[in-house]
């Protein structure tokens, strides 16, 4: 039996109003679907969880389909030969808005779709594909169809366990995914007395049980009555906003969702190195014999987690044997990867210092150099394949070092620093948040303080170049900016709080998220999670490290952007919650805002140690020059475009706070 690739396409169109970018020309954008058909029996799938429980057509292959969407140069000729598959961020197409400052849509068209260009004027061949089983359709995100494993015709069933958190009163009912977007595991029975349902106001709580008699497997319909259902859970005294409600219930019915990645990887080979489809379709990457390259992978936060786990399985090798990636970039993706080759899983959840913190993510091996886990002995490491590994850098915020375990990507699991792999950089975005936003200021939200509004779009791009540069060239990038504990910039948590500003109002955590080695049953290996919450060993801990900070409660190491070395607030990658709503826990991946007083009266009323920004910049053009000698800094050492310097010492110019 052959495997089989079909391309189909639904719309072929002018991309941003036919805009002519400069030196590469129009853009067009294709969309429709991958057809995969595939032998179960081949090597290139025998470690897909639960393939062989797949339906097959009567040529013995398994079937699944993906969504795609693809931006390209009109004359291929033009472009530059490389594909940027940006990996969807369930279902979400995220790379214009991060590298081109564009406004996000799923289905981008317009001129401001095309933001700044960046990724145009380079000439990159633009690829997305649903890879994520569980994203139901909707506001045009990338959806994959998978088939759902059975046995001898029979459903397969399992201990499912999901943890719902609400932000807002009122809420009664949640599908069992525990938001909109992502399916649910259907309940095989709705015996609410079969199940376990408790709550808990934080996580290391104790768990108390909500008797069977208090909720029931039901939505709620138009008329705000209670409808059963398989798929929802139901609670009629409302789910309290911050508290974590945890319910484990027999499921039944599991796609096949390591599909995910052998969609990605068949994908990107036939898109490098085929001239038709098994149809004889045209691949419309090799008209005019112009072809691709090179092949890059980007991702942030989830998408990069899935970056890292694609490379670790082995599935950077295709079916031929011949490399995928030639390089990535997974983006705040932290120490964790996706939990996606897993029978009834849950690859859109991850461990945050409060909610869904049980839940597989963060294993050993978090780095990238192969290294021995002082807890367990084993030896591992996400790059161990040199003849397929691609090139990485990693990037990260603060935020990861706070939330995500983002250290242990750059140490061993005690925390010892590891040196710089060579095949592999990793760069810290200082005093930044997960999500930044290039045209957002800081927003008051579901947390204490004001969102941190550092945007660190402009050292993505820079970044890009220099993996270009490395895969294309052999010029390597700069070296890692990490805290380390070389020099005493990467330390635990409550030794930064010992050095944070009395800033009024503010509490700097003393810890950050720790992990403890986790069992997750006598099966994981094998691709089965427990239905339980995993037993955690108190007596292994993995050491999490943060930055150290200086005077103004600002982060030492890492790439300190312009507004990092001139500042106006201190930026961290930590909030809190609000109070009433688990107020003690951070909250998640959100950083804070905590800016300086306008002159040194409102200073010294306030109580506030840190300079005020008079005293710090008498007039706007000593705040100007402090912004472009950063930016000259940062543009010396590669890591910022001068068309980035420029914006930034315009922003500079006009920036309301030194009114």
């Amino acid at each position: 039996m052959d495997s089989q690739i079909r391309l189909v396409i639904d719309r072929r169109e002018p991309f941003a109003g036919a805009e002519a970018f400069a030196g590469v020309g129009p853009y067009e954008l294709l969309s429709g679907r991958v057809d995969f058909a595939i032998d179960p029996a081949a090597a290139a799938f025998s470690t897909v969880v639960d393939l062989e429980h797949a339906p097959r057509n009567t040529g013995g292959l398994v079937e699944y389909s993906a969504d795609f969407y693809m931006l390209k140069p009109t004359d291929m000729e033009r472009g530059n030969r490389r594909i940027l598959y940006d990996v969807n961020n369930r279902g979400n197409l995220r790379c214009l808005q991060f590298f081109n400052d564009a406004v996000h849509d799923n289905a981008p068209s317009a001129p401001e779709h095309a933001g700044n260009g960046f990724l145009m004027r380079r000439g990159y061949t633009v690829v997305w594909s649903g890879w994520q089983g569980d994203i139901s359709p909707g506001a045009d995100r990338l959806t994959m169809r998978l088939p759902v494993a059975s046995l001898d015709g029979e459903p397969i069933t399992g201990a499912v366990r999901t943890e719902f958190m609400v932000d807002d009163p009122g809420v009664t009912a949640l599908p069992l995914s525990a938001n909109h977007y992502t399916d649910s595991y259907e309940a095989a029975s709705t015996d609410t007395a079969a199940c376990t349902f408790t709550v808990r106001e934080y996580e290391h709580d104790p768990r108390v049980p909500i008797p069977a008699d208090q909720w029931r497997f039901a939505s709620i319909d138009s008329d705000g009555e209670p409808t059963p259902s398989p798929l929802w859970c139901h609670l009629p005294a409302g789910f309290r906003p911050g508290w974590l409600y945890e319910l484990i219930y027999e499921a039944k019915d599991p796609r096949v969702l390591g599909l995910g990645f052998t969609g990605v990887r068949d994908l990107l080979a036939f898109l490098r190195n085929d001239a038709a489809d098994s149809d004889g379709a045209p691949n419309p990457l090799s008209e005019n014999g112009a072809g691709i390259d090179r092949v890059y992978g980007w991702g942030r936060s989830q998408s990069g987690r899935f970056l890292r786990e694609f490379v670790y399985r082995g599935f950077n090798a295709d079916a031929s044997g011949r490399r995928v990636f030639d390089a990535i970039s997974p983006h705040v993706s932290g120490g964790g990867r996706v939990a996606l080759n897993y029978r009834f899983g849950q690859p859109g959840r991850f461990p945050r210092q409060h909610n869904d913190r049980l839940y597989p993510s963060d294993q050993f091996p978090f780095a990238y150099p192969v290294t021995t886990d002082a807890h367990t002995g084993k030896i591992d490491g996400i790059l161990k394949r040199p003849e397929t590994d691609p090139l990485v850098i990693h990037t990260q915020t603060a935020s990861e070092y706070w939330d995500r375990r983002g250290s242990l990507v750059h140490t061993d699991s005690l925390g010892n620093d590891l040196p710089d792999y060579d095949r592999a950089r990793v760069f810290l975005f200082a005093g930044s948040q997960h999500n930044a936003d290039p045209f957002g200021g800081p927003t008051e939200g579901n947390s204490r303080h004001l969102s941190n509004p550092l945007n660190t779009t402009p050292l993505l791009r820079a970044l890009l170049d220099r993996l270009d540069d490395w895969a294309t060239s052999g010029a390597a990038p700069p070296p890692s900016r990490v805290p380390t504990r070389r020099d005493e910039t990467g330390v635990p948590a409550d030794v930064a709080q010992s050095r944070f500003p009395a800033i009024p109002g503010a509490e700097h955590p003393d810890q950050a998220n720790r992990l403890y080695l986790m069992d997750h049953g006598p099966m994981f290996d094998k691709g089965i999670i427990a239905g339980g919450p995993p037993a955690e060993d108190k007596s292994r801990e993995y050491a999490v490290l943060v930055s150290q900070l200086d005077a103004d409660g600002n982060e030492i190491a890492g790439i300190r952007t312009p507004h990092v070395v001139a500042p106006i607030a201190t930026y961290t990658g930590w909030n809190y919650r609000p109070d009433g709503a688990a107020g003690k826990a951070q909250s998640g991946t959100l950083g804070s805002y905590l800016p300086f007083a306008a002159d040194q009266a409102e200073r010294s009323r306030a109580g506030d140690p840190r300079p005020s920004i008079r005293e710090r910049y008498p007039t706007r053009a000593s705040y100007v020059r402090a912004i472009a000698a950063a930016c000259e800094t940062l543009v010396r050492q590669w890591l910022l475009l001068e068309e980035d310097a420029d914006r930034y010492v315009e922003l500079a110019m006009r920036d309301r706070v030194l009114d």
